[in-house]
């Protein structure tokens, strides 16, 4: 008896074993096949629905897409042979899924340009809020909201609604407003709610399950960005956010000492390569070394790749410009590709910067910048960074309206910083290096 039960201990797991590696293995290869196109997906800008144009450009870019994902597999099968799939499978399968996600895409997109499944809202103002908030709404087809009215207290608002209803407050309640155009919530954007607020009709619709929001949020929610101009200190002083925890805080200097050791390792033999390029095209050291303002206003020197001909401020400082004639040659391709900042990660390491932070500026233009730009400073309450929130979601300006601009999308990661926040920047700015995005 003792051994049958040895016999059928055996067997079982030799009948067992080939299922289950199969069964992995075949696991492992649509997996990885899932992955690499998934994120051909997203570097093809097929996940932002912001930049969608036709039906043709969706198809274009869906090609390229899959067509990176085969060069990229084809790389992957050739190093490891246990993960290819067969040509039929891999091919029939290929065929159905660009046909399915070009079908679900289509009527997707149809469905958030009529606003199938959005939330209804009323927008309480009439002014440049109120505007501001209209054109987010409208231009983004995934805002998830519908505009049914605005309620204001001037005459006609002063901007164009379309077809929008408007109403005079005082005309009509609100309440009644919510009830006839089903509106979900109110998003109060009056300019001054000092005695024009109406509090207890307010009130009352909250009351009755409408959500009662503040235009200002609201804005932010849906941008990603602060509204510089409209915040008061208040605002800014009770609100959540702006500040930074210990177990933040050691976990973002911790990834900056990660990224930037295994940076300057991986790039070092592109940055010895760039070096001798650079000292062979012009005169002049290699690196270029200036000053900027960092963490708490203090200040210190930047490292990076020279991409200028020497002296080129010899007359000053000055914003640097569109086909800039101080640019060498090959400093117009390090600039492009962003070769020129992978000196920073020394930055990076030595404690000056961060990883993920506003962009450091100079000290002349912080001191005019200041001046006239509201909560500009607040900018420097953490470590300045090598790539931002404002790189990722804003082209390259350099312009006192392109720094007011670039101080909402700071703000807003001031407010909102968190580990996971800095993971996804990075992640971002890989698509932003390799597609060549907002550089000059």
């Amino acid at each position: 008896m003792s051994g049958d039960v040895h016999v059928r201990f055996r067997e079982h797991p030799r009948g067992r074993f080939p299922r289950v590696t199969r069964l992995n293995v075949s696991v492992l290869r649509a997996g990885l096949v899932t992955i690499v196109f998934q994120f051909c997906l997203y570097f093809f800008d097929l996940y932002d629905l912001n930049v969608y144009s036709s039906f043709s450009d969706t198809s274009t870019r869906m090609t390229q897409a899959f067509g990176a994902g085969c060069i990229v597999l084809a790389g992957l099968y050739y190093l490891f042979p246990v993960v290819i799939i067969p040509l039929d499978i891999f091919w029939s399968g290929y065929l159905l899924v660009c046909a399915f996600l070009a079908v679900c895409r289509f009527f997707y997109v149809v469905a958030l340009e009529k606003r199938y499944f959005a939330k209804y809202i009323i927008v309480l103002g009439s002014q440049e809020l109120a505007a501001s908030i209209a054109h987010e709404v409208i231009e983004k087809l995934d805002s998830g909201y519908r505009i049914v009215a605005f309620v204001g207290q001037e005459e006609a608002p002063s901007f164009n609604i379309h077809k929008t209803p408007y109403y005079h407050l005082g005309d009509r309640s609100l309440r009644e407003l919510c009830q006839e155009h089903k509106a979900e919530t109110i998003v109060v954007a009056l300019e001054d709610r000092r005695g024009t607020m109406p509090v207890k009709e307010l009130i009352d619709c909250k009351l009755d399950g409408v959500q009662v929001v503040a235009g200002i949020g609201f804005y932010e929610d849906l941008t990603g960005k602060l509204m510089v101009e409209k915040v008061n200190p208040d605002w800014i002083i009770f609100s959540a956010g702006f500040t930074i925890g210990r177990i933040s805080n050691f976990l973002k200097r911790f990834s900056d000492i990660l990224l930037a050791s295994v940076g300057l390792l991986l790039a070092s033999p592109l940055m010895l390569l760039s070096a001798l390029i650079i000292k062979l095209e012009s005169p002049g050291p290699v690196f270029y070394r200036q000053e900027r303002v960092g963490e708490r206003g203090g200040s210190f020197f930047v490292i990076k790749f020279r991409s200028m001909c020497q002296d080129a401020e010899k007359n000053g400082a000055v914003w640097a410009q569109k086909n800039d004639s101080r640019v060498t040659r090959f400093g117009g391709f390090i600039r492009k590709v962003r070769i020129d900042e992978l000196p920073q990660l020394w930055n990076v390491l030595k404690g000056e910067m961060s990883f993920v932070g506003p962009r450091p500026e100079r000290p002349v233009f912080v001191k005019e910048l200041a001046k006239k730009i509201p909560y500009y400073s607040l900018r420097h309450n953490i470590k300045p960074g090598v790539t931002g929130w404002a790189q990722v979601c804003y082209p390259y300006g350099a312009s006192e309206e392109d720094a007011l601009r670039k101080l909402e999308y700071d703000l807003y990661y001031l407010k909102n910083l968190s580990f996971t926040m800095d993971l996804w920047i990075v992640f971002q700015t890989v698509k932003t290096v390799l597609f060549q995005k907002g550089s000059r």
